[in-house]
């Protein structure tokens, strides 16, 4: 009869999730997540495998997260460019003891030049965002607030590309202050 497990698995991935966020993948080793995940070495084996399935698994539910998170605050907004903006603040003020910055883009930066399956895992994440900011981008062309004249799929990439320098920058920075120029004079364009 095989053993029940003695864990939930989403609660050690978050757990997991917060040692790579933090240190990144290869600095994280094998003892440090079995004791920042509290379960057994042979439990980590035999339900994620190795470190890169487990990170692969992580990723997953860190896409899962946060892409729940930005429906959520597009779905509140009241405007395209209102929505627009809350994916720009929510990098600048992170919820309770987030680790700074973005673990998609912390692996692009770490693993994606030389880890296949994490650059394919990054560019579907990137393609994606450029996906959401074109439907917004559009959708407020449609409705006046966001001028005709721009190239939407142009627009996209770039305020992908700004979204992207800013998940960089918080991880350099504690001054919100300077941040929220940033994202200021970013979304400028959108007049």
């Amino acid at each position: 009869m095989a053993r029940s497990k003695e864990f939930e698995v989403n609660t050690v991935l978050n757990k997991a999730m917060d040692l790579f966020w933090r240190q990144g993948y290869e600095k994280t080793s094998m003892q440090e997540l079995v004791s920042h995940m509290g379960i057994h070495r042979r439990s980590l084996y035999d339900t994620f495998g190795d470190k890169h399935s487990l990170y692969m698994e992580v990723m997953n539910r860190y896409k899962t997260i946060m892409t729940a998170n930005i429906k959520n605050r597009v779905e509140q907004s009241n405007s395209a460019k209102q929505a627009i903006r809350q994916m720009f603040e929510m990098t600048i003020y992170l919820v309770g003891d987030q680790p700074k910055g973005c673990l998609m883009v912390n692996t692009a930066v770490e693993l994606a030049m030389h880890d296949t399956d994490t650059a394919a895992f990054v560019n579907e994440d990137i393609f994606n965002s450029e996906k959401l900011f074109y439907e917004l981008i559009t959708s407020g062309q449609q409705t006046g607030e966001i001028a005709e004249h721009h190239d939407a799929e142009l627009l996209s990439y770039y305020l992908n590309n700004a979204w992207i320098g800013l998940r960089v920058m918080v991880k350099t920075t504690d001054d919100k202050k300077k941040l929220e120029m940033i994202v200021n004079t970013t979304l400028a364009i959108l007049n």
